[in-house]
């Protein structure tokens, strides 16, 4: 479903104040609402990576940065492809690099005491 209206942007999909959208969005924040996947994203976000690389990167046990990443290709949040026998993951697309970014700099700006801005 695409908006209809003439100069609207075709992502602005809303299926009313309570619609689809807005139970998307607050599973894909649920996601990013945990330690080791949102530093799984931000790493990522810098390019792909294979599993052995960001176990390191995250300080997670492997096992666990599989689920994660399984959980993560699931939603969509990440791509894989295969290189010979190694997977390697990569962000599902741009905005979810700006958005990890945006959550740390809002971290950033609690941490240091930074007065908000735009």
């Amino acid at each position: 479903m695409t908006s209809s209206t003439p100069g609207a942007p075709a992502h602005s999909l809303q299926s009313g104040a309570g619609g689809e959208r807005l139970v998307v969005a607050a599973s894909i924040l649920a996601l990013l609402a945990d330690r080791t996947r949102l530093a799984l994203l931000q790493r990522l976000g810098e390019g792909e990576a294979d599993v052995t690389t960001l176990t390191e990167v995250c300080g997670a046990p492997r096992p666990s940065v599989s689920q994660h990443l399984a959980k993560l290709r699931l939603a969509g949040l990440v791509a894989t492809r295969r290189d010979g026998r190694r997977v390697v993951y990569s962000l599902g697309h741009g905005h979810l690099r700006r958005l990890v970014g945006e959550a740390l700099s809002v971290a950033d700006h609690q941490i240091g005491s930074l007065p908000p801005h735009d």
